[in-house]
């Protein structure tokens, strides 16, 4: 029986490997040992902080909505509560937005959420 290596496909993988680690510092981005190590970890890295980044949204337009709430003379938990009880469905991006690019329409909202 023929001896069959791997020559083909582990030259394509570790092209591949290497293409992704470009740019790397140092030995990182030419050989394929550490290559693999900083792609892996850079990866578990990427997972984490899609995740993460969602997150830091949601702190930063609560951050925005409660200082332009409290412009209007309401906080955020009353604001909020009060969209609720008066069924406006408008997610946290969208009065974040409203409450830095256009204040007036901001203010209408809140007056509607405090009835």
């Amino acid at each position: 029986m023929p001896r069959v290596t791997s020559a083909v496909p582990r030259k394509k993988k570790h092209k591949k490997i290497l293409k992704q680690a470009k740019g790397y510092f140092s030995s990182s981005s030419r050989t394929y040992k550490s290559a693999k190590d900083a792609v892996e970890r850079a990866m578990l890295y990427n997972y984490r902080d899609r995740r993460q980044r969602r997150r830091n949204f949601r702190r930063l337009w609560i951050t925005r909505i409660n200082a332009a709430a409290r412009i209007n003379g309401t906080t955020y938990s009353r604001l909020v509560s009060g969209l609720k009880e008066n069924n406006i469905n408008l997610d946290r991006k969208v009065l974040a937005h409203l409450a830095v690019h256009e204040p007036e329409a901001f203010k209408v909202v809140v007056e509607h959420a405090d009835r």
